[in-house]
């Protein structure tokens, strides 16, 4: 595993003599904007291996993405090697439809020190929701960012993350509801997390739980995701969506498609620059 390599597949070619906050967010949008979210692995009948070198192979070498454990863990494998002060944590992901936050940790997301300050970098959410840099790690207050507002709330030790919705404009030809479009000023509740570090190892059985249980959504749906420079394409099942953030003052313009079989391989190819191995059902 060589990060000059790591360097090459996220398209950074930047000095990074300094483990400062300007390398951190340098790194973390190209690895953002290179490496899709996705779960393909599991309806293409391919087992995810939790540990470093399976995900260094998956995504560096074979271009592929990944979900939350293993793009965070490469993450924060590269930081690490970068001599950054980073730790692994442990969310609860909030579910809208279930309206609480799951009893079970099942994300992951990283914490980095500079120079005295946390900052929370998570590169593995994807879609809309996907920070687009580090967050610092603070209290009440508004951190603006291309794709929103986003916000931490501390409350006896745990950490609450949340998202200010812009609302969304959907070409007339787009004639499929897009799902979570909400009025103004909607927050968005994400996940919830506490400062304790995991290793990992702790995220195996959780893992493993993900490729096996029916009734979770990354189960039920093919998925792959990937932020671009000024939105996200995301590829859910066969629909296709183009948005661009703040196209008009505090909207985000949404372009859905509805794909054939033939179409998602193509779209796989040319949108998120990913060829699979074996045969994918969406």
């Amino acid at each position: 595993m060589n990060i000059q390599e790591y360097f090459g597949r996220i398209s950074y070619n930047k000095p990074h003599k300094d483990a400062d906050l300007q390398t951190l967010t340098a790194i973390f949008q190209h690895h953002i904007q290179t490496i899709p979210f996705e779960n393909l692995s599991m309806h293409c009948g391919e087992a995810i291996e939790l540990d470093l070198q399976s995900t260094y192979n998956k995504i560096v070498r074979k271009k592929r993405g990944g979900w939350c454990l293993e793009i965070n863990h490469l993450l924060f494998w590269a930081l690490q090697e970068l001599g950054y002060d980073v730790c692994i944590l442990g969310a609860n992901s909030y579910e809208p439809a279930e309206k609480g936050y799951t009893a079970e940790i099942n994300h992951i997301l990283l914490k980095v020190v500079i120079k005295g300050d946390s900052y929370i970098a998570d590169a593995g959410f994807g879609g809309a929701y996907q920070m687009w840099q580090p967050l610092m790690l603070i209290s009440g207050k508004d951190q603006p960012q291309v794709p929103g507002i986003f916000h931490l709330m501390e409350d006896n030790g745990t950490w609450y993350l949340e998202k200010v919705k812009r609302k969304h404009y959907i070409p007339e030809h787009c004639n499929n509801d897009f799902p979570d479009t909400p009025g103004l000023g909607n927050i968005r509740k994400i996940y919830r997390f506490t400062l304790e570090p995991r290793h990992i190892d702790d995220f195996q059985e959780l893992n493993v739980y993900l490729q096996v249980s029916p009734d979770n959504i990354l189960r039920k749906k093919s998925i792959c995701s990937l932020q671009t420079t000024n939105g996200l394409l995301a590829l859910v099942g066969w629909t296709f969506t183009e948005m661009k953030y703040n196209y008009t003052e505090d909207m985000d313009l949404v372009d859905i498609t509805t794909l054939t079989d033939e179409e998602v391989e193509k779209t796989l190819k040319d949108k998120f620059n990913i060829v699979l191995e074996n045969k994918l059902v969406p």
